[in-house]
C-alpha cells in the first residue's frame, strides 16, 4: 500500500477537515430519518456529522481501501457504503438529499445525474470548485436553464483552501440546490 501522501496524489484526494464538514452539514439542515447521499465519502468526514444529525446515509466511495475503512467505521450506524463510480451511481427511488464533497473531476457528471429527469432529488449541498459552483448558480452551466425551472441554485458556504488536507490549488464553495 502506498504512503498516504502518494495515495492522495494518485487519486487527487483532498479530505475535508472535520470542523468544516460539520459546518457543511449544519448549513444543510438535515433532519432525522432523511436519506442522504455522501458521494466521494473518503473516510467519512461528512458521513460522521450526517449520522449525528440522524440521517440514513449512502456513502459512495470508489477507492477500495477507503470504502473498506468506511464499512468498518460505520458498521453499527445507519450507513450503507457503495463502492461505485459517481458517474454510474443508481439514484434512490425515493426522495433523497445529497451532502457531499465529490471529487472535482466528477462534479459536472454528478450534477447532470442528480438533475436528470426522474430523479427524486430534494436538495443538494455540494462542495465544488468555486468557479464551477459560481457557474452553476449563475445559470451559465450547460443545461442550467432547464434545471433552474425545478431547482433554486445558490452559493452557500465558501471554504478556504485550508479546509482541506492537503489544500487544493483552487478555492471551493458549497453549491446549494433546493427543489422548488
Amino acid at each position: 500500500m502506498p504512503a498516504s501522501g502518494q495515495a492522495r496524489g494518485a487519486w487527487g484526494w483532498h479530505p475535508l477537515d472535520s470542523r468544516w464538514a460539520q459546518r457543511v452539514v449544519d448549513a444543510a439542515g438535515i433532519r432525522p430519518g432523511e436519506l442522504v447521499l455522501d458521494v466521494g465519502a473518503g473516510l467519512g468526514a461528512l458521513t460522521a456529522p450526517l449520522v449525528r444529525a440522524g440521517a440514513q446515509v449512502i456513502a459512495v466511495e470508489l477507492h477500495p481501501g477507503r470504502a473498506d475503512r468506511l464499512r468498518r467505521r460505520f458498521a453499527d450506524a445507519p450507513v450503507k457504503v457503495l463502492r461505485v463510480d459517481a458517474a454510474e451511481l443508481r439514484l434512490p427511488s425515493r426522495p433523497f438529499r445529497v451532502v457531499s464533497s465529490p471529487p472535482y473531476n466528477v462534479s459536472t457528471a454528478l450534477l447532470k445525474r442528480l438533475l436528470a429527469p426522474g430523479s427524486r432529488l430534494v436538495s443538494a449541498d455540494l462542495v465544488l470548485q468555486r468557479a464551477v459552483a459560481n457557474r452553476w448558480s449563475r445559470g451559465d452551466a450547460p443545461g442550467a436553464n432547464r434545471w433552474s425551472r425545478h431547482y433554486d441554485l445558490s452559493i452557500g458556504l465558501r471554504l478556504p483552501r485550508k479546509a482541506f488536507t492537503p489544500p487544493p490549488h483552487v478555492d471551493s464553495a458549497v453549491l446549494v440546490l433546493r427543489k422548488r
